[in-house]
């Protein structure tokens, strides 16, 4: 909410919290504080209207005034803040037994604060004049009767044009895409005995061609039905026009000529039942946006009409896609973007007419403008638009200015605005909080993979998500806000090899829209260069560096540009040469220096300085190189996220941290050792990654209640240490994700049937360079699935996998992602059954020495990648019939499979027989899944299987690498 309401939902509580009796203040500056409250209270009630309305359609006072509000509140909300912490005070270290300084140190704090209270009564009558003059002009204004402005010139909804283009314009529509469309849609014929009603949604981004494919289909199949109709529907649909368009589309000739506006919605559902009852039909429902509003359309549509009708819908939102298939009769076909080459066809159809007519000198920086589309049909054609003059086509000097400023705000361009507005109508669909958070990405350089961890949590200290109900964690919630953002395609998501999303890319097109919308609303400002320094850039609340070429010759930002209201600062490598002095910001929320070498640049120094910044939520300084972290720290009362992964030189945490009580989540590498005392005090902890677990640690993790992830490595182990670690995991009754690391260990049956986890477990991690656990854990043979039935992830090394291990792993009802692996492997034949495994999408398995597996027909029905070891020896003196039969092709949504082969005591023929074996399976699958083989010893060197392609023994390009645990 804050692209339009600026800090007014973090304002209005600290308002509040002012009028409280612990701040002591006078009556008139409480008076002060109830006025002001009162009228930001009616300007957010406005605000809130104006954010529900597209900026270019509201009047230009309505915006300036909108903005004016936008930054008061800022402004009054970085005072409240420094008056309240000027009374709080840091926190200051404990007493150290001098009499006389603690009085003077007392007598200090007093006149302080008294000092603070009138300053502060001072400012609020400051303020009351500037709100009064604020809603003085709202008055002027009218704010509260905002509506849209005309829109002149384009009066047809831009999405229309996709009922009516020539669809042979659109290649990549017929053959592939058509073709499962249809085959969706003729699911279920053969069975003559299933003949009701079939829903097929189609699901994808704007500008992808839902519309232009159905239409498509809808052409080619519509002869085989008694009565059709496509209705678009749109954002602010009118159920009664719904209802009347599907007659008329029905029966033009009957409905044309009758007065369906006299009848209400009731009516107008029987009207279409009746019509229907005997009919078979085919209707699209386009464009849905909401999954309630599909529930009262399918009222129209009985399921007793049984001669094999079919409704198509089609969405931008995944969720709708599933709410309008209820039913496993149903099928979702969710749209891709174009392939490279029917990507080229369009665009070379689009320019020169036939894709073979591109000259050779443009073929290039087609390429390249291409790749910046990214198969979305929409953006291919309105960029094409842009590279022809009447019927002349562009000099490629050109073309290269345009391809250079994709992603760089093309959508000031005239000729991208219609391409702007419907890629819009999913920005104006999003929820409040989701607006603001979308629009935070730009914070990002273009192409940039943004970790989804991190991101999440900058938009929790920037305030834009808001706690979530039933005590559920704001992290959780803020991953809703993630997850919803992909859902509406928003976002590109990238997968790990669990198939796991880890981060996220934004679409270059998207990211012309947020940079448009973010510019408009002065929500962050982009340094991308010193020629983007200019003195007249003032109230940046928010601030990206990015780009400064490590060679340029760079301006310190502290002496050309206003930065003392900057609350957010992200810091891409080398941009950091022009960070000015850390003190310079003094309400600074968030600071980001992820990657900036600060210590190898003399920057350390300048982190003493950190203390200064007493409003920071968020510090990342992950792979920076520093070494040291400064006592000053501990001044940062509202700290909530410390990133300090991966800075190997870094040894020890300052003793100061204590005091950081609102600290939710630090992660370090398990060589920085903890100052007893340090970590029992941080009881706000949700998340704790890479801990050393010494003996004074171990035992302080018991206090942290809260910790809902733990990343524990153990370096030496005792019988004291094994103790005091069960009884503390024992004390955490809200973990959710625990993963140990040991060195040096024996043999060992970790937490054995002592610990019963809670019921929230989603991961659990054991590993290891040298050691297993002697076997699979107790605690999950102990707990049974019922109990575990939110765990989604198992990595674990253990001594030797049994059958019955397999059998009691596939029985647990969530699990997604399985890694196990074996050091002393005794049983020569493991086999996934069918029932095993249900929900699994990545599994792993790997024995030493090599065993068989042999996948079940329905085993692992919904696994996408599996990783296991062949032994090639055991194979041959236990096969019967087909030596390598795996049963891969059993694995029906197979897309990628990592073969380990073990060839000890074999020859190279053998071992290469395998690799043949494996390689046909993957060749024959429906799916024909990606296979890399691994061979294990390596065959040598001279041999004809090591001197041919045939066989892809390298796995390093293999993203389910990843698997291995570090």
């Amino acid at each position: 909410m804050q692209v339009v309401t600026g800090a007014m939902g973090s304002l209005l509580p600290k308002l509040g919290q002012l009028l409280m009796e612990e701040y002591n203040l006078q009556k008139n500056a409480k008076k002060g504080v109830e006025s002001v409250m009162r009228e930001m209270k009616s300007m957010h009630a406005a605000l809130c209207k104006v954010a529900e309305v597209p900026r270019h359609q509201l009047d230009e006072q309505v915006k300036l005034w909108a903005d004016e509000v936008r930054d008061l509140s800022y402004d009054i909300e970085d005072i409240v803040d420094k008056f309240i912490v000027r009374v709080e005070g840091p926190n200051k270290p404990a007493a150290d037994g001098n009499k006389l300084t603690d009085l003077v140190e007392k007598m200090a704090n007093l006149f302080n604060k008294g000092k603070a209270r009138r300053q502060i009564a001072s400012a609020i009558k400051e303020i009351n004049k500037d709100v009064q003059e604020v809603a003085n002009r709202r008055g002027r204004y009218t704010v509260d009767n905002i509506v849209p402005k005309p829109t002149s010139g384009m009066t047809i909804d831009p999405r229309l044009r996709a009922l009516y283009t020539e669809v042979t314009e659109l290649v990549g529509i017929y053959g592939k895409r058509d073709q499962e469309l249809l085959k969706l849609l003729s699911l279920g014929d053969e069975d003559p005995s299933n003949k009701r009603p079939k829903i097929v949604s189609v699901v994808g981004f704007g500008g992808l061609g839902k519309t232009t494919l159905v239409r498509a289909v809808y052409d080619k199949i519509k002869g085989g039905f008694d009565s059709r109709a496509f209705v678009p529907i749109g954002q602010n649909p009118d159920m009664k026009k719904i209802f009347r368009d599907i007659l008329i589309g029905l029966d033009k000739n009957m409905y044309t000529n009758i007065n369906l506006m006299v009848l209400d919605e009731r009516q107008l559902i029987k009207e279409i039942r009746e019509f229907l009852h005997d009919k078979r039909y085919l209707v699209v429902i386009d464009d849905i946006w909401d999954g309630k509003l599909w529930e009262d359309i399918k009222l129209a549509f009985s399921n007793m009409n049984n001669v094999g009708s079919r409704l198509i819908t089609t969405t931008r939102i995944f969720s709708v896609s599933i709410a309008c298939c209820p039913s496993t009769h149903d099928s979702i076909y969710q749209m891709e973007p174009l392939s490279d080459s029917d990507s080229t066809r369009l665009f070379c159809k689009r320019i020169f007419s036939s894709e073979n007519k591109c000259p050779s000198e443009l073929k290039e920086v087609s390429r390249d403008i291409l790749k910046k589309c990214g198969g979305v049909p929409l953006a291919i054609l309105t960029i094409a638009s842009l590279l022809t003059a009447g019927h002349q086509i562009k000099p490629k000097v050109e073309w290269q200015v345009l391809l250079d400023s994709i992603g760089r705000g093309l959508t000031e361009d005239a000729s991208m605005e219609e391409m702007q507005r419907i890629l819009s109508f999913s920005y104006y669909d999003l929820p409040s909080d989701l607006k603001t958070c979308i629009l935070y990405l730009r914070m990002y350089p273009e192409d940039h993979e943004i970790d989804k961890e991190d991101l999440i949590w900058k938009w929790i200290c920037e305030n834009f998500v808001q706690h979530g109900k039933h005590q559920t964690s704001i992290f959780e919630v803020g991953e809703t806000y993630f997850n919803e953002l992909i859902n509406r395609y928003m976002i590109i998501p990238i997968f790990n090899g669990f198939r796991e999303v880890q981060s996220c890319r934004v679409h270059d097109m998207v990211l012309d829209l947020i940079r448009s919308l973010s510019a408009e609303a002065k929500f962050l400002t982009i340094l991308e260069s010193n020629k983007d320094i200019t003195s007249s850039q003032n109230n940046i609340r928010r601030l990206s560096l990015q780009n400064i070429e490590e060679d340029q010759e760079t301006t310190p930002l502290a002496n050309s540009m206003s930065i003392s209201q900057v609350r957010s600062i992200t810091v891409f490598p080398p941009a950091v040469t022009i960070m000015p002095a850390i003190s310079s910001f003094g309400v600074l929320r968030v600071l980001d220096l992820h990657r900036c070498r600060i210590g190898a640049l003399n920057f350390q120094p300048k982190m003493r300085d950190i203390g200064y910044l007493f409003h920071l939520r968020y510090l990342g300084l992950k792979r920076t190189g520093i070494s040291e972290i400064p006592e000053e720290i501990g001044n940062l009362q509202f700290l909530q996220v410390l990133d300090l992964d991966f800075n190997f030189e870094m040894r020890v945490l300052p003793s100061s941290m204590w005091k950081l009580r609102q600290l939710m989540s630090i992660k370090v590498l398990f060589r920085c050792y903890w100052p007893p005392g340090v970590l029992g005090n941080l009881t706000s902890l949700e998340v704790l990654e890479r801990i050393y677990a010494s003996p004074s640690t171990v035992q302080e993790l018991g206090r942290l209640a809260r910790l809902r992830r733990l990343d524990i490595h153990f370096i030496a182990w005792s019988l004291e240490v094994e103790e005091t670690f069960v009884e503390t995991i024992c004390n955490l009754h809200d973990i959710q994700s625990l993963s140990i690391t040991c060195d040096d260990v024996p043999y060992l049956d970790l937490l054995g049937g002592r610990w019963e986890p809670p019921r929230c477990l989603r991961q659990y991690t054991f590993t290891s360079d040298h050691i297993a656990c002697s076997a699979l854990p107790m605690w999950i043979t102990k707990c049974g699935p019922s109990h575990l039935s939110n765990l989604s992830e198992v990595h674990i090394i253990v001594k030797d996998v049994q059958q019955e291990d397999v059998q009691i792993l596939g029985r647990l009802p969530a699990l997604r992602h399985l890694w196990i692996g074996s050091t002393h492997q005794t049983e020569r034949l493991l086999i996934i059954g069918a029932d095993e495994f249900r929900c699994v999408i990545a599994f792993g398995m790997h024995c030493e020495p090599a065993t068989q597996l042999v996948f079940q027909q329905g085993a692992l029905p919904n696994a996408e990648y599996v990783r296991f070891s062949l032994g090639v020896r055991v194979a041959k003196e236990d096969g019967n019939g087909d030596l390598f039969e795996l049963g891969l092709g059993n694995l029906l949504s197979l897309q990628s499979a990592l073969v380990e082969i073990h060839w000890d005591g074999v020859t190279n023929m053998e071992a290469a027989e395998a690799c043949a074996a494996v390689r046909n399976a993957m060749d024959t699958h429906p799916n024909h899944p990606i296979v890399n083989l691994h061979l294990d010893p390596e065959i040598s060197e001279g041999t004809n299987y090591n001197n041919t392609d045939e066989y892809d023994d390298d796995d390093s390009g293999d993203e389910g690498e990843r698997m291995d645990l570090e």
